[in-house]
């Protein structure tokens, strides 16, 4: 927390100053209202401490020009003998508290906490939506396969260290899901699991989600966000596609994973990182070193603990029980009496080489359960991109396949990466990533 201590008395402002920075706060004084409104030009400040009484612009009016360059900043207002009516007045027009002199150290350090825990439920919430915005299903965990239960082996092992973890993994096989399990086992588990995806936003917008930025850093910013590293703080954080960093990122990553702090985006005031990181790629990391895209100091700093993922063709003993769970879901969603699958329908998904991993057998799934006529899916149910009796068919094709398939839907819904998610049945990330892959982009297609 970055609180400033505004007071013209001199004495004042070094014994609150003082004793807060004891208390571990970062602390920056000014002693008038010009100024505190100066200092809040360059700075964020998460809480003003305000002398009420001071010459030329008074604690009121001062509070309230602060209040319109970031109206999220907390105010708590010092009032003399004679004021107090003038405090409620500062309450009335948005400050969060007031406090006669001389100040009672112990009653001020209660209220601070209680601005603490009411700007952690604000940042519980905006997490919230996130989460109900995303939807993932980290129960869709199967580990019957004897790879998988290594994987599940080790994630026990390893869950209860603060080391940082790199997953590998094709796309699609679930890496997400290992790193909230990773979480949920872990001694952060009641804080936040925050996710990111380093391939889905460009280098500009990446740092400002990372890091979060200050009122007026760039063009637009016109008030304070709070970044992913603040959000997962006691918590998890998870960069997936790493391997898609900028190196201008890398830079600030390292710095962060060094000296366990960093700055909002046009702020100088250090904010503590007490963040467990995960991180994962379907990428070859070392490779990338070895071409000058990836800095090597961060790969071991990341590598502390590897995670290899096997792909579901190298699983094949966990899709009957991925299928099920599948069904299931996709079945109470839609409301439909659906509760098995044929044999042949079965040794039809196991003989297929799953190039798209779980996240494609998922989709396959619940279009079988859409398209199913009957309480049993059949053969007929299942997509012709699963059909594996045609030799000629290989991962390459099915790949081509797909890509012809999503340039359709984007043509057809205008290139509304939304709306081409939602029809192709994926998130709009991975909508992204594939659109990176095979290099599909509008000006092709016109």
């Amino acid at each position: 927390m970055h609180i400033l201590i505004v007071d013209d008395d001199e004495a004042q402002r070094s014994l609150l100053a003082g004793y807060l920075k004891k208390k571990d706060y970062t602390v920056t004084t000014a002693a008038s209202g010009r100024e505190a409104i100066a200092e809040n030009q360059d700075k964020g400040f998460d809480l003003v401490i305000l002398d009420l009484k001071m010459p030329e612009i008074d604690g009121i009016e001062t509070m309230t020009k602060m209040k319109e360059i970031d109206p999220e900043t907390y105010f708590i207002i010092l009032t003399g003998y004679g004021t107090v009516e003038s405090a409620v007045e500062a309450m009335k027009i948005g400050a969060y508290d007031y406090l006669g002199k001389p100040i009672n150290l112990d009653e001020l350090e209660l209220i601070i906490e209680r601005i603490r825990e009411e700007q952690h439920v604000h940042r519980e919430l905006e997490v919230l939506r996130e989460d109900v915005a995303e939807n993932i299903e980290t129960d869709a965990f199967v580990a019957q396969d004897k790879k998988m239960k290594e994987v599940l082996s080790l994630i026990s092992r390893v869950a209860k260290s603060d080391s940082t973890v790199l997953i590998h993994g094709e796309s699609g096989t679930g890496k997400e899901v290992i790193a909230r399990l990773i979480h949920r086992a872990s001694r952060r588990k009641n804080c936040r699991f925050i996710a990111i995806s380093c391939a889905a936003l460009p280098e500009t917008l990446l740092e400002s989600e990372l890091f979060g930025y200050e009122r007026g850093a760039f063009s637009g910013a016109d008030k304070r966000k709070i970044g992913k590293f603040e959000l997962a703080h006691k918590g998890t954080l998870f960069l997936d596609e790493i391997g898609d960093l900028p190196l201008s990122t890398q830079v600030k990553l390292l710095r962060v994973l060094q000296e366990f702090t960093f700055e909002r985006l046009g702020g100088n005031a250090p904010i503590k990182a007490d963040v467990r990181l995960v991180s994962a790629t379907n990428q070859d990391l070392k490779k990338k070193i070895s071409e000058g895209s990836f800095r090597e100091d961060l790969f071991y700093r990341l590598n502390v603990i590897s995670v290899d993922l096997p792909s579901l063709r190298e699983r094949k003993q966990d899709i009957k029980p991925l299928v099920e769970f599948f069904i299931k879901k996709f079945a109470q969603r839609s409301g439909r009496r659906i509760n098995t699958i044929s044999k042949s329908a079965i040794d039809k998904l196991i003989r297929y080489d799953w190039p798209g991993n779980v996240r494609e057998l998922e989709n396959v799934i619940e279009r079988a359960v859409v398209l199913c006529r009957g309480s049993v899916i059949d053969e007929k149910d299942l997509p012709l991109s699963v059909e594996t009796d045609d030799a000629s068919i290989g991962i390459e094709s099915l790949k081509e396949t797909e890509k012809l398939q999503i340039k359709k839907v984007l043509e057809k819904t205008g290139w509304n990466l939304s709306e081409a998610a939602k029809r192709l049945c994926i998130h709009r990330n991975t909508l992204r990533l594939k659109m990176k892959e095979y290099k599909i982009q509008k000006e092709d297609n016109r």
